[in-house]
Parts: structure tokens; C-alpha cells; sequence
């Protein structure tokens, strides 16, 4: 299957800790980056798409789509929207956008990704993160991300009898490799590589533990954050695009994992995987790169066997080969992820698209995978809630 929706362009922010950034700046930059780097005039977009996960919480800003107008007022009574689905808010973003140009009702759509985490001390980052679990039974009783996902690594060494003293060196292996990658992309949060034996060496004291058997070093990062693209239909379309091949965006249960859903699969993921791939024709096989959710180090090992590169229980499998790692048959997470290329929420899945875009186009921000033909972008919000997965593919 061919969509007929093409990317044309994008901008991806440095993330991070961005002093004299404002929501609006950031916004403001997107926008004009993308149609920039497109070779655009505003005037050619029939819609703006905006993934945000809480500028309530974080910045006092609900309603921020229409800001668009305030950046370009060119943009003036054209349609924007907002979408919300935690930490894949942007990615849903983009299959919104697909959709608008599947529709037939728009021709070119502006998506933007974005979110200013850091203006909030930890306490408060960390309530307004809380909002996106079931709140009666998790957020109002102080479960957080951490809890819910160091609940799937329990799961998973339960399920599988692995010991903790097992699990730290695969997870450790991971962060190494997201902090190595991103010393390498310019746009990261975190640019000093680390090897596993130094996470691995370090004392308690400086890599703590979050809440068990996570630490420090197995937790993604609070940033700041833009990114965007520009989509048109494929019959508009120049020699300066990607394809985007298919897409699936899978729900799951609001609650976290072990009451309705697996505590040791990532069930909604690989629905989506297996969805998104066999929309494009293609195998896991047949993909050159992948970008996918490490929010935490157990999200990406386990999403190895949700991709379908590692059987279940035997994701570290993926790790030992070198499968992953940059010069693997399938790199994950060359930008640095979530992890080390940061992880400002909304702006997430749209970042993760424009490197899969820019590595296809052969302009990594980065790490260049040579002739890389086809990537995939594996984008989660909440406790597997939202589960987003595109295919992208270079002509």
C-alpha cells in the first residue's frame, strides 16, 4: 500500500534545558524551519497540526494550535488543531495530518511538535507527567511513569526468572548507546558518551535508584523542545521527499501495566508494528533504521521483541548480536533517543520522524546510515496507552 502522502521538509530544535525559550518561540521556529528547509511559502499550507501534550500544566497555555497565526499571520483563518496522547502526542499529530491529505479536504499540512518542560521545578514536573496515568487510581495516589514502567521490568524478570543483578548490564548497554549516539547529533540534550561499565561503576549516589530496578541512567530526560514537517500529497510532490509508507496507532487500556495488559510484552506496540508494516508490504527485515520509544532503558529492550527482532524473554538477544547498535543490521535510536537526545514530550514523535526524514534524505543530524531506504518510527505515550508506528521510505 502507498499512501500518497509525502514529507518535504523538517526542523528539529536542540533539545534540552533551553534558556530564553518560550512555548511561542519554540513554536515560532518550528513553523518557519520547516517551510524553510521545504522551500515553501505559507501560503501553499491548508493546515496546522499541533501535538502538545500539556501546555496547561507546563506553561499556563492551553489552546496553543491557534498560535500559529501569531508566528506566520499568513497562516490567517487557515484550520489548526491540537492533539493530546501523552508522550506520542506528536506522532498522532502526523497521522492526523495524513489523514486531513488522505481526506482530499487539504493538499499541504504543516505538522509541529513541541513542549517547554523545564520552566517547572521536579515536583511539578513530575504532577504534570502524573496526568496522563488513570488518574483515580494512579496519579491521585502518586503512582508515576517511573512506577508504571519499573512494574514492567518487574514483570518481565518475573515472568522470564531473571534477577535484577541480569537485567542491569542489557539496560546499561542501552543507555551507553544512546549516550554515545547522541554525542554525535548535534541537536541532543546530552552530548558525553558513557560506556556500559562506567554507568554500570558508578556509585549510588550518582546513578540513584528512581524507583526499582531503575536508576538514574535508565530514565529519559525532562527537555525542551521542537520539531516539525511538512506533508503534501504525493502528486505535488518534488524530488526532495519521503514517502510515508503506512501507519497504525494502537489504544490500550488507560490503567498501568499488570491489571488489564501484559506486564512483560508490549502488547499495543506490537499490534501497531505488525499493522504498520504489513500495510507497507514490508518485513522488519526490510528496514534500514528504527527509532523507537526508550522513555526508559526497559522500553526500548522490550520493544525489541514487539519490533519483532528478538523473541520475547530473549530481548538482550537484539544487544549481544550488535543487531542495534550503529554499524547492526538494524540501528535503533542513532539520535540518541528519548534517553540522550532528549524528551520534551510533544515534540517527541515529530522529532523522531524528521530524523527517520533526514536520515533517509542522506542529511543525518548525526550518525548517517549509508543508503538507508526505509525507517520506522515506534512512538508510546503513557503505559503503552497510545502506541503510534509509521513506515518511511526514501524513492
Amino acid at each position: 500500500m502507498d499512501l500518497g502522502v509525502n514529507i518535504i521538509g523538517a526542523y528539529h530544535s536542540s533539545f534540552g534545558k533551553l534558556e530564553g525559550e518560550t512555548l511561542y518561540t519554540l513554536y515560532e521556529k518550528a513553523v518557519k524551519g520547516a517551510l524553510q528547509d521545504a522551500e515553501i511559502e505559507a501560503a501553499a499550507i491548508d493546515g496546522v497540526f499541533v501535538g502538545n501534550y500539556s501546555g496547561g500544566a507546563f506553561n499556563r497555555q492551553e489552546n496553543i494550535a491557534s498560535y500559529g497565526v501569531n508566528a506566520i499571520p499568513e497562516l490567517r483563518h487557515k484550520p489548526m488543531y491540537r492533539t493530546e496522547t501523552a508522550c506520542s502526542s506528536g506522532s498522532s499529530a502526523i497521522h492526523m495530518a495524513i489523514m486531513a491529505i488522505k481526506s482530499g479536504m487539504m493538499k499541504r499540512v504543516l505538522v509541529v511538535g513541541l513542549e517547554k518542560m523545564t520552566d517547572l521545578d521536579i515536583a511539578g514536573v513530575t504532577e504534570a507527567l502524573a496526568l496522563a496515568t488513570y488518574w483515580p487510581e494512579e496519579g491521585s495516589k502518586s503512582v508515576t511513569a517511573p512506577c508504571m514502567f519499573a512494574d514492567l521490568a518487574k514483570g518481565w524478570m518475573k515472568k522470564y526468572n531473571y534477577t535484577e543483578e541480569q537485567l542491569r548490564p542489557w539496560l546499561a548497554q542501552i543507555s551507553s548507546k544512546a549516550y554515545t549516539t547522541a554525542a554525535e547529533n548535534p541537536l541532543a540534550q546530552l552530548q558525553k558518551p558513557k560506556s556500559a561499565e562506567d554507568i554500570l561503576s558508578l556509585p549510588d549516589e550518582k546513578n540513584p535508584m528512581i524507583y526499582q530496578p531503575l536508576r538514574l541512567h535508565d530514565c529519559s530526560l525532562v527537555s525542551d523542545g521542537s520539531a516539525a514537517l511538512v506533508l503534501e500529497d504525493a502528486t505535488l510532490s518534488s524530488g526532495k521527499s519521503v514517502a510515508i509508507k503506512s501507519f497504525y496507532s494502537a489504544a490500550d487500556y488507560l490503567d498501568s501495566f499488570g491489571k488489564s495488559k501484559s506486564d512483560y510484552f508490549l502488547e499495543g506496540a506490537a499490534f501497531a508494528v505488525d499493522k504498520a508494516l504489513k500495510g507497507a508490504a514490508l518485513k522488519i527485515e526490510d528496514i534500514s533504521l528504527a527509532e523507537v520509544h526508550d522513555c526508559f532503558t526497559i522500553t526500548e529492550l522490550l520493544l525489541y521483541s514487539a519490533i519483532g527482532i528478538a523473541p520475547a524473554g530473549r530481548e538482550f538477544e537484539a544487544l549481544e548480536s550488535g543487531k542495534v547498535f550503529p554499524d547492526g543490521t538494524l540501528p535503533v535510536n542513532l539520535s540518541g533517543g528519548l534517553k540522550a537526545k532528549g524528551h520534551p514530550i510533544g515534540a517527541t514523535g515529530v522529532g523522531m520522524h524528521a530524523y527517520i526524514y533526514k536520515q533517509l534524505m542522506q542529511e543525518a543530524w548525526g550518525h548517517q546510515v549509508k543508503d538507508a531506504q526505509r525507517g520506522l518510527v515506534v512512538n508510546i505515550g503513557g503505559s503503552g496507552t497510545s502506541n503510534a508506528v509509521s513506515v518511511l521510505e526514501s524513492f
